[in-house]
């Protein structure tokens, strides 16, 4: 049994599959298989990674009869996967040198705890790397391995899938899968940290992050698509209602889905202009039907936004934006 699989979904990224695979194939240390699955990709992906695994016997490729998206593709590598810890990457991502033997290390000293958590960088054309504004979770003091209680600011770092090594066995206990649609890493992230008894940190960048220029990004494309959050944060509260001993969670689960769904909106090129009063018709709704008791928006202009988009205020969340996009120029 390798002591890691590493899954890589891989759709359309021809220009960076290469440089994504490299990565993997040339981290030393501890033995792992890389899982790569072929979404029906269109272009020359499928031969990319047919000539990767007949070169080395570490890479298993999967192609996919069909399309079924990110979250899908990462179920298929899942199914197939036999070491004892897994790790996602996405395809146009790459894994830093020597990052499987710091996880490997990390998690040997801390008991081979259910879930590990590292850091990452965006990396941009111009060659710029800048680490991740949350760095300073890392840093911060905490015991070797803690559970969410002990860590409860872990919940505030970019709720993804692609920057942790998850034990097998608990993914399997928790019967985790990803959902389709867009924002398939938010109920899978806020389960595996809520029902995880062991965590622990990697203060280390493991992933660069692509910022692709060319509209590689989904979550950058305009599109209905979006409305998915709200179909994903019901997947996050129904598996709350399976948990009862978690129930202490839903204020923040709730605090964190508010910011999620105000990033969505407020962030240019995702709702389509038309269709943005109907999102908030959808949040007012959503909100009113899972606000806990206990929950108190938090202070400041952030908490004014979020409780408008609760409450569905279109107008006047339009009118606090641009009064602060005014502050900001007068500023200048």
């Amino acid at each position: 049994m390798p002591r890691f699989s590493v899954i890589v979904p891989v759709h359309r990224v021809q220009e960076y599959l290469p440089e994504c695979l490299d990565s993997v194939l040339g981290q030393g240390g501890p033995d792992f298989e890389l899982i790569a699955v072929d979404d029906r990709s269109p272009d020359g992906c499928g031969a990319i990674l047919d000539e990767a695994a007949a070169a080395d016997p570490r890479v298993r490729v999967l192609h996919l009869p069909e399309n079924v998206g990110l979250g899908r593709a990462r179920n298929a590598g899942l199914e197939v996967a036999t070491g004892e810890y897994v790790i996602f990457l996405d395809s146009d991502d790459t894994l830093t040198p020597g990052l499987l033997k710091a996880v490997d290390d990390r998690l040997a000293a801390g008991g081979d705890p259910d879930v590990l958590v590292y850091d990452y960088a965006r990396t941009y054309a111009d060659g710029r790397i800048t680490r991740a504004a949350s760095a300073h979770v890392f840093g911060a003091d905490s015991p070797d391995v803690f559970d969410l209680d002990r860590r409860p600011d872990l919940l505030d770092l970019l709720q993804v899938v692609w920057n942790k090594a998850y034990r097998r066995d608990f993914i399997t206990g928790q019967g985790l899968v990803f959902p389709a649609g867009y924002y398939e890493d938010t109920p899978w992230t806020y389960p595996a940290l809520l029902a995880a008894e062991s965590i622990t940190l990697l203060d280390q960048v493991g992933v660069h992050y692509r910022q692709r220029q060319e509209g590689g990004n989904i979550l950058a494309t305009a599109s209905r698509k979006h409305f998915d959050v709200f179909a994903q944060y019901d997947l996050v509260f129904a598996f709350l209602d399976g948990r009862p001993d978690l129930d202490r969670w839903r204020p923040v689960v709730y605090g964190r889905m508010l910011h999620h769904l105000n990033t969505v909106v407020s962030k240019a090129g995702r709702v389509p202009p038309g269709d943005r009063r109907e999102y908030f018709r959808r949040a007012a709704a959503h909100c009113a039907r899972l606000r806990p008791a206990g929950y108190r928006p938090p202070a400041g202009v952030d908490g004014v936004r979020t409780e408008l988009l609760s409450h569905g205020r279109y107008g006047a969340y339009q009118a606090v934006r641009a009064l602060a996009r005014a502050r900001r120029l007068v500023r200048r």
